[in-house]
């Protein structure tokens, strides 16, 4: 199973840890093994491939479409169509882009660390934002810290360009994803379903 590399020296101290517990005091090795267990589940990074017959965008983010609101504000991508996705602690926690595009803003918000789920979590907690000039106009992508995460990541570039699906980053212990759609996108999700990064169609190009 290929892990994220992020969480490759939590899960060493953890594994060494367990492996001297286990010569000095097998009782603290068996103690240890649920928790590097949890460690190893949680930084799972399960390849994932787009549909191949769509030219749909696909999720940012593993989990659960909490929020899809119209006629919302983005300071890069205008103003347009809101969708979050929130990940619980068990979801996979790597984050992709949904089409092909090249960054053109990488900002950094600090904030608190309200509930992720809740919908004024994207204007009040940390945060990251990644712009992107797409072939039907700026999208946003926001990266938002929730109650339990520790450590967002983003291992972009300005000016780099990626294509759909693939990794551009993590948040670290249960967050949310937003992204705020072109006017060319229509949005192809509803609040309560469950999405896969890289893989599930939440945008189709309607012009």
């Amino acid at each position: 199973m290929r892990l994220a590399r992020e969480g490759i020296p939590t899960i060493g101290t953890l594994l060494a840890v367990t492996a001297v517990g286990y010569v000095i005091y097998p009782a603290v090795s068996a103690a240890l093994l649920f928790p590097l267990a949890l460690c190893v589940w949680f930084y799972r990074d399960p390849d994932r491939t787009p549909p191949l017959d769509s030219d749909g965008w696909v999720s940012p983010a593993d989990g659960r479409v909490v929020e899809v609101t119209d006629d919302s504000l983005d300071q890069y991508a205008g103003r347009t169509t809101k969708i979050g996705i929130f990940m619980n602690g068990l979801d996979v926690h790597v984050n992709r882009f949904p089409t092909d595009g090249e960054v053109e803003e990488i900002r950094y918000v600090p904030g608190k660390k309200w509930f992720a789920i809740e919908p004024k979590a994207s204007e009040a907690n940390e945060r990251m934002y990644v712009g992107i000039m797409t072939s039907k106009g700026r999208t946003t992508l926001v990266q938002v810290a929730g109650i339990m995460a520790r450590r967002i990541v983003c291992k972009i570039n300005m000016g780099e360009t990626l294509a759909r699906g693939e990794r551009y980053g993590m948040i670290k212990l249960g967050s949310r994803v937003d992204i705020y759609l072109p006017n060319g996108v229509t949005p192809a999700v509803k609040p309560g379903d469950r999405v896969r990064a890289g893989e599930s169609i939440i945008g189709v190009i309607s012009g």
